[in-house]
């Protein structure tokens, strides 16, 4: 039994039929025990019935006009059938109600309980261990009639009959309930299936408030994230790719002219070999370090940094102005330090030798900008150039550059819980803020 929503079903079933076996066995063991309580009460109560109706009615020598008269009178009283035997067992009398069931109930005479007198007669009632006189109070106990079956039936079998019908009641309807659960259980299973397969969108439903629905709602997130990775994964390599050809071509140009090449041309052909060899060494450092952001690899972010002792350092290699409050924040100073570097080297490239970082503190972070007097960047595209291989047309043929610099000072920046964006500069230029959250001034 592969299905789970077999196994369930079956589970519960088998728990309703034990609950119902063991619920059966105790209440006919009640019933029983009850039953011969309330034979005993009747029995005692018929005697009682005996000796009072032997104390009232005429002697045994009495007319039998008159003892007859007697017993339908007391018939009357106690709304009982009787009838009356003498010694030999010859019928003296029975009372209209006693001769009106006989001809009717042809089994009646076999239903009858004898009460004997002490003079030889015999009194004939009905038998009223199971209560069927329909006027007559039920004894003390008693469990109701509607547990008994139809006349003729053993109050047993009523029971078992009800416990039947109560048991492939709540069967059927588990059905439907079993079948909503495993059924989601099935539809969760087909999409993760097919997520596996190849097909990145797919998602599952997330309906209900349940377990269920919070597991679809984990794998939606977890494969959101994982389609966003690849995506991102695949646009790296297919954007790698394409600049690496540009650098390899002029590469493999240079060394094919080289052996050829006069004296006074081969520095030159070794200048460029070294600056594209440079230059794709750079790609593959910024694309590795990409792969490694998107991959979500476990850093050690906790490390007390102070920012602006980075700046000052990194600023010195391109010759900017630093300036501002000496402030720390919690993350990795190798990922700080090489956005903060990527920030200096492309303000220096895009934006002339006038380039300023100022550190300051804003309400819970910290912002470092550096700020150019270049051309600027237009307004619809301050956010472009955070993408992978985007730069502005005609800065790459004018400037050089990979086209990654940005786009790994903000995922170094979103890993540290912050961000980056860039502004206009008052009077002229680009400002590109990077804010950090913000853990106090530093000890000192």
């Amino acid at each position: 039994m592969r299905s789970l929503y077999v196994r369930i079903y079956v589970t519960v079933v088998a728990v309703l039929a034990l609950f119902a076996v063991g619920s059966g066995w105790l209440l006919q063991r009640q019933l029983d025990e009850q039953r011969v309580l309330a034979e005993s009460a009747v029995r005692e109560r018929i005697e009682a019935w005996g000796e009072l109706l032997q104390r009232s009615l005429p002697a045994a020598d009495a007319p039998a006009a008159e003892q007859e008269a007697a017993l339908r009178d007391w018939s009357l009283r106690m709304r009982l059938p009787m009838a009356l035997d003498d010694a030999k067992g010859q019928r003296i009398a029975a009372s209209e109600s006693f001769l009106r069931r006989s001809a009717v109930a042809p089994d009646f005479q076999a239903r009858l309980r004898a009460v004997p007198f002490d003079d030889g007669r015999m009194l004939w009632v009905p038998r009223m261990g199971k209560v069927r006189l329909g006027a007559q109070p039920r004894a003390p106990g008693l469990a109701p009639p509607w547990l008994g079956g139809p006349r003729g039936w053993p109050d047993g079998i009523g029971v078992v009959a009800l416990l039947v019908v109560l048991f492939f009641a709540v069967a059927l309807g588990a059905w439907p309930v079993v079948r909503r659960l495993t059924r989601r259980l099935e539809s969760l299973k087909q999409g993760v299936e097919a997520f596996g397969a190849g097909a990145l969108h797919q998602r599952v439903a997330e309906d209900g408030r349940d377990e269920v629905a919070a597991v679809g709602a984990s794998f939606n997130r977890a494969a959101g994230r994982i389609e966003a990775l690849l995506r991102s994964h695949q646009s790296l390599l297919a954007n790698a790719s394409h600049e690496l050809r540009s650098p390899l071509a002029r590469l493999k140009m240079a060394v094919a002219m080289l052996e050829d090449a006069a004296p006074a041309q081969r520095a030159a052909l070794r200048q460029e070999i070294d600056t594209n060899i440079g230059e794709l060494d750079a790609l593959v450092e910024e694309v590795l370090l990409a792969s490694r952001l998107d991959a979500s690899t476990p850093m050690d972010l906790q490390q007390p940094v102070a920012l602006l002792a980075v700046a000052a350092e990194e600023a010195a290699r391109t010759g900017a102005v630093v300036e501002g409050q000496d402030l720390q924040v919690r993350g990795d100073e190798r990922l700080l330090r090489r956005a903060v570097r990527n920030l200096l080297e492309n303000a220096q490239r895009y934006g002339g030798a006038e380039v300023q970082v100022h550190v300051q503190a804003r309400p819970g972070q910290v912002e470092l900008q550096v700020c150019d007097r270049g051309p600027g960047v237009p307004e619809a595209q301050r956010e472009r150039i955070f993408e992978p291989f985007f730069r502005l047309p005609g800065h790459a043929e004018r400037e050089g550059g990979v086209g990654l610099g940005l786009s790994l000072v903000r995922q170094i920046a979103q890993r540290h819980g912050g961000q980056v964006h860039c502004q206009p500069r008052e009077g002229g230029g680009s400002c590109f803020v990077l804010s950090l959250p913000d853990v106090g001034p530093q000890a000192r």
